[in-house]
C-alpha cells in the first residue's frame, strides 16, 4: 500500500508583524487574488486553508468589496477553507474569556459564509495552554494542531534535534488537567515542511527525498502531512503541477492536494496505539528553554496594562452590567459588545500582543485599545443609569446625595473606593459660565458625613468642594452644560458580596466624628499595623512583614532588582558577567501620606544608579545580526539615577498589601524586576493561567541552559508550603521568575531592548519603554494551603474596581441593598456575566481553581431554571449540579 501525502496550501497570515499593518494588509490583498482565480481556474487545486482566522476575509473584502460574491463561491465550493476563530491569537498573554470570545465571534463569522474547519489551531502560539484540551472539546472540537511546546525550535524556527523530545510521533494524544483528550497534531518539521515545492525534476527529486525522510522521521501512520506555506508566503501557483511531478518521481507514494478535514480523517483511522500523550501546558520546559518566548510576556509592557484594562471594562465591567440592566430593559448591546471585542481581539495575535513587531504596529495597537475601552465605559454608563435609576432610595433624607456602588466581580471584595458627589448645580442657561462658577465658590458648603441605608456613619475622607464644568446628554433633547461643585469621598467598602450592590448617601452634619485610629507608627523606621499584617519599612525601602495569623516573618520584601538586557522583544539575555543591581542598603525617602482609620499609605523613595544604556558594541551586534546567546555587549560605564517612587497602601483588616510604582525610565536596554522572597522551601508554586491555576516547578529540566525561567501570569502567582504562603498579584504584569535564593517571587515590572529579534535586524526603539509607567500589584499571605484561594480570589478581585454612580432619592423596584446572582465557592473562579447571544439565557461562567471536586453555589434571584452549556452557549444534555470537577471550566444558562 502506497504512503499518500498531503499538500494543504496556505499562508501563515501574520496580521502584522516586521512590517506595518498596511504593508501585510496590501500583500493580503495580491494572495487573495490568487487564490481566488486558481479556485476559479485550476481544477485540481484543492483548497486553500486559511489559517484558522476568519478576520483575513474583512480585511480582503474592506479593499475588494466587489469580490464578496467570489469569497462566497469559493468557500461554498470548499475551495477556502476557513475558521474557526477570529484571529490566531497568543493564548497565554489574554484572559480566559478573550480566548473564549475568539472561538465565539469565530464560529458567527464563519457561520455567515459556509462550515468552519474541524481543527483547533494553534500554529505558532507562543507554548499552548493546559486546558487546550477541555476548551477544544467543549467548543465541539475534538482535534487542534500547534507548532511549539512538545519539540525544541530553535533561531528563526529550525528543529532542533533534542534528546527530550516529549513526543516520538507528529500525532499524539493531548491531556489537560481535568482529563479532557484530544488528538494533537504537531509541526514537527514546522508549518512550512512542504512550502515552495519544485516543479522541475532534478529539484524535486533533492526536494521530496529530503522532506519526505523528514516527515516520515516524526509520522506515526502512512499518512504525511506537507503544509505548502509559511509567514507571507504568496500560493504556489503551479502546486498542482509540482504534485503531478513528484506522482511520477515517487511511484510508492501518492501525492495529493488536500484539506485539514481529509487528512484527519484518513490519518486517524491508522492511528496506532503507540502514539504517546502529553499532558497539559507545552512551553518547551524540557528544552535548552532560550526559545520558549516567554519573554514577550514583558516586552512592551505598556501593552499588557492596556489589554488588562480593556479585558476588565468589557469582560467584568461593561458586560455585567449590561445583563443586569436587560432585566430591566430587555435589551442587551450584542453589536456593541462584539464591536468592542474585535477591536480588542484585533489586538491579540501573537506577534501584536506579544510585543514583538516593529514600533509601527505596536503604535497602531493604542487606538483600537482605546476604542475598546470607550465602547465598553459607554456600555456601562448606559447600564448603570437604568440600574440606579430603578435602585430605591426613599429612605434617604430630602437634603442626601445618594449614591450607589456596584461590586461586579464574582467575588466578595474589600476595597477603598472613591466616589464623586456633585453636590450643587448651575446649568448655563442660568447665566455666563464664568459667572456661574463664581457664585458656586462663593456660597457656603456645609459638613459632610457618608451613611448607609440604616443610617449608620461610615467612615470617609471627604474632600474640600471643587467646581468643574459638566453636561448632560439627555436622549431626546440637546446636550446640557454646566457648572457643579462637587467632594470626592474615599471610604471602605467590606465583604460586598459578588454581583451585590449598596446604597450610600452623602448629607449635611452639624459635628462631624472624626476616628483618630492610626496604622502608622513613626518610629526609628515606619511600622504599619492592622489586625492581620505588621509591617516594617527598612530605612532601603524594603519591608518586613509579619502575618499574624501565622506568625511568619517575610522579609527585605519590596527589593528593586535592576540588570542589563542585550536580548530583544522574544527572549531576555543579561551581559555575561554581570551581577545585578540591588536596591538593597541604599537609603530610601519614606514619608506619610495618609493615616486614617480604614486605611493608611505611605511613599517610598528609592533612588538608584544604573547604566544608561548598553555598551556600543550593542548595536554593532544586532546590525550584523548576532545571535542573542553569543553576544559580547556589556553595559555602559556612564551611570544615571532612576528615581522609583513606591506608594504602600493597607487597608482595615486586610491582609493584602497594595503598591502603586511610578519611575521616568530614561535608560535603555535593561530590566527592572520587584523581588519577594518568601523563605518556603518547597518545590512547586502555582500560578494564574488560562481557566486554570496551574502548578510549575521551581526548577528547570537538565537539558535547560538559560540562566533564567521566564513563566506567564494574569493575576497572581503563590508560593506556599503546609502551613503559609504568599501571593504576589499584579495588574497587567505578566511575567514572573522564581528565582532559587529563598524562592524568590521575581515580577517583572518593565523589559526595554531595541530591537524585535528572530530572523534578522529589526530596530524598536520604542520598545526602550522611555518615558513615565505606572505599575499596580501587591502582595497576601494566608495560613495552611487550603487557604491559598482566597487569596487568588483576592487578586482577580482587585483587578475589578467598583461602579459607582451618584443618584437622586426616588423610589425604585429594586432594592437599595441587594445581589444579583449568588456566586459561592472556595475554589471556584468567575470568569463571566452575560447574555447568551440569543438572549434565551443569562450566562455564568467559570472554572474550579483546585485539583480536587468542590461544590460551588451559583443562583439567580428570581430564576429557577437553569442549565449546562458548553463554550459555544449550546444547551448540554446533563444538568449543572453544585459538584464541580477537578479543573472544571463550568458554564450555566439561566432561562430568560
Amino acid at each position: 500500500m502506497k504512503k499518500k501525502v498531503y499538500i494543504i496550501s496556505h499562508s501563515h497570515w501574520d496580521r502584522e508583524w516586521y512590517m506595518p499593518y498596511e504593508q501585510h494588509h496590501m500583500r493580503l490583498v495580491e494572495l487573495m487574488d490568487d487564490v481566488l482565480e486558481l479556485a476559479e481556474t485550476d481544477p485540481d487545486f484543492d483548497s486553500f486553508h486559511l489559517d484558522g482566522q476568519t478576520i483575513i476575509l474583512d480585511d480582503y473584502l474592506q479593499v475588494r468589496p466587489e469580490q464578496k460574491a467570489a469569497v462566497q463561491k469559493a468557500i461554498t465550493d470548499g475551495k477556502l477553507k476557513i475558521g474557526p476563530f477570529y484571529i490566531l491569537q497568543d493564548d497565554f498573554l489574554i484572559s480566559s474569556e478573550s480566548n473564549v470570545r475568539n472561538m465565539l465571534i469565530g464560529k458567527k463569522e464563519s457561520e455567515k459564509w459556509g462550515p468552519a474547519v474541524r481543527l483547533g489551531y494553534f500554529p505558532d502560539t507562543f507554548g499552548n495552554m493546559g486546558q487546550t484540551p477541555q476548551m477544544m472539546k467543549q467548543a465541539g472540537l475534538d482535534a487542534a494542531a500547534f507548532g511549539r511546546g512538545v519539540k525544541p525550535v530553535g533561531f528563526n524556527n529550525e528543529v532542533l534535534d533534542d534528546e527530550n523530545y516529549t513526543s516520538q510521533y507528529s500525532e499524539m494524544w493531548w491531556q489537560g488537567p481535568d482529563g479532557s483528550v484530544v488528538f494533537g497534531l504537531l509541526f514537527a518539521n514546522w508549518y512550512s515542511n512542504g512550502n515552495e515545492i519544485p516543479a522541475e525534476k532534478e529539484a524535486a527529486l533533492a526536494f521530496w527525498t529530503q522532506k519526505l525522510a523528514e516527515a516520515e522521521k516524526f509520522a506515526s501512520t502512512d499518512h504525511l502531512l506537507m503544509m505548502n506555506g509559511v509567514d507571507h508566503q504568496p500560493v504556489q501557483k503551479d502546486v498542482t503541477k509540482a504534485i503531478a511531478l513528484a506522482n511520477e518521481l515517487f511511484p510508492e507514494y501518492e501525492f495529493i492536494h488536500s484539506n485539514f478535514d481529509e487528512y484527519l480523517k484518513q490519518m486517524r483511522q491508522e492511528l496506532p496505539e503507540t502514539v504517546g500523550t502529553v499532558t497539559g501546558e507545552l512551553t518547551s520546559q524540557e528544552t535548552d528553554g532560550w526559545f520558549t518566548l516567554a519573554n514577550t510576556a514583558s516586552a512592551r509592557v505598556y501593552l499588557k496594562q492596556w489589554n488588562t484594562k480593556v479585558e476588565r471594562q468589557l469582560e467584568n465591567v461593561a458586560e455585567p452590567l449590561a445583563a443586569m440592566a436587560y432585566d430591566l430593559t430587555g435589551k442587551y448591546p450584542h453589536d456593541q459588545l462584539d464591536y468592542a471585542w474585535k477591536l480588542l481581539l484585533q489586538n491579540h495575535p501573537h506577534d501584536s500582543i506579544c510585543g514583538c513587531s516593529v514600533d509601527e504596529v505596536h503604535r497602531e495597537m493604542i487606538p483600537r485599545f482605546e476604542k475598546a475601552n470607550e465602547v465598553g465605559k459607554f456600555l456601562a454608563e448606559e447600564a448603570l443609569t437604568h440600574l440606579v435609576e430603578a435602585v430605591d432610595t426613599e429612605g434617604f433624607s430630602e437634603a442626601s446625595h445618594p449614591f450607589v456602588v456596584f461590586n461586579t466581580s464574582g467575588y466578595e471584595k474589600s476595597e477603598v473606593v472613591k466616589v464623586k458627589v456633585e453636590i450643587e448645580r448651575k446649568p448655563f442657561k442660568e447665566g455666563v459660565p464664568h459667572e456661574l462658577w463664581e457664585e458656586l465658590a462663593e456660597s457656603d458648603t456645609q459638613s459632610f458625613e457618608v451613611i448607609d441605608m440604616h443610617g449608620e456613619i461610615i467612615p470617609a475622607i471627604i474632600s474640600k468642594p471643587e467646581i468643574s464644568f459638566g453636561y448632560d446628554l439627555p436622549k431626546d433633547r440637546f446636550r446640557i452644560p454646566y457648572m457643579a461643585k462637587y467632594v470626592e469621598i474615599e471610604m471602605l467598602i467590606t465583604n460586598m458580596p459578588a454581583f451585590s450592590w449598596n446604597t450610600f448617601a452623602l448629607q449635611e452634619t452639624k459635628s462631624q466624628v472624626v476616628d483618630k485610629t492610626s496604622m502608622i507608627k513613626a518610629l526609628k523606621n515606619y511600622e504599619l499595623e492592622n489586625s492581620c499584617l505588621k509591617v516594617t519599612i527598612n530605612e532601603d525601602g524594603t519591608l518586613e512583614v509579619l502575618d499574624k495569623a501565622t506568625g511568619r516573618t517575610y522579609s527585605k520584601l519590596l527589593t528593586i532588582e535592576n540588570t542589563g538586557d542585550i536580548g530583544n522583544e522574544y527572549i531576555f539575555k543579561q551581559p555575561e558577567g554581570t551581577i545585578p543591581i540591588l536596591s538593597s542598603g541604599c537609603p530610601a525617602e519614606i514619608s506619610v501620606v495618609k493615616d486614617e482609620s480604614f486605611v493608611a499609605q505611605i511613599k517610598i523613595i528609592q533612588r538608584m544608579m544604573i547604566p544608561k544604556s548598553a555598551d556600543d558594541l550593542l548595536e554593532q551586534e544586532q546590525k550584523s545580526v548576532v545571535d542573542f546567546r553569543y553576544r559580547k555587549a556589556e553595559r555602559s560605564k556612564e551611570s544615571q539615577e532612576l528615581t522609583i517612587e513606591t506608594l504602600l497602601t493597607m487597608e482595615k483588616d486586610s491582609a493584602h498589601l497594595r503598591f502603586e510604582t511610578i519611575l521616568d525610565n530614561q535608560m535603555k536596554d535593561h530590566r527592572l524586576r520587584m523581588l519577594f522572597p518568601t523563605g518556603i522551601q518547597t518545590e512547586t508554586h502555582e500560578a494564574d493561567s488560562i481557566y486554570e491555576v496551574v502548578t510549575r516547578p521551581n526548577q528547570v529540566s537538565k537539558s535547560w541552559e538559560n540562566p533564567t525561567n521566564p513563566q506567564h501570569q494574569h493575576a497572581f502567582v503563590n508560593v506556599h508550603d503546609d502551613i503559609s504562603g504568599m501571593t504576589v498579584s499584579n495588574f497587567g504584569l505578566n511575567e514572573y521568575e522564581i528565582l532559587p535564593e529563598n524562592n524568590t517571587i521575581a515580577l517583572t515590572l518593565l523589559r526595554a531592548v531595541g530591537e524585535m529579534g528572530d530572523w534578522g535586524y529589526f530596530p524598536t526603539p520604542e520598545a526602550q519603554c522611555l518615558g513615565m509607567h505606572t505599575f499596580n500589584y501587591g502582595v497576601d499571605f494566608h495560613g495552611e494551603k487550603a487557604q491559598r484561594y482566597a487569596t487568588y480570589q483576592r487578586a482577580y478581585a482587585a483587578q475589578i474596581p467598583f461602579s459607582v454612580k451618584a443618584t437622586t432619592k426616588h423610589s425604585g423596584k429594586l432594592k437599595t441593598k441587594d445581589a444579583y446572582l449568588t456566586v459561592e465557592g472556595e475554589t471556584f473562579a468567575t470568569t463571566a456575566v452575560k447574555n447568551s447571544e440569543d438572549n434565551q439565557a443569562l450566562v455564568v461562567r467559570g472554572f474550579n481553581m483546585s485539583g480536587k471536586s468542590a461544590e460551588v453555589k451559583i443562583e439567580k434571584i428570581g430564576s429557577k431554571e437553569s442549565s449546562l452549556l458548553n463554550l459555544l452557549e449550546e444547551k448540554q444534555q446533563e444538568h449543572p449540579t453544585r459538584n464541580l470537577k477537578a479543573y472544571e471550566i463550568r458554564t450555566i444558562g439561566f432561562d430568560r
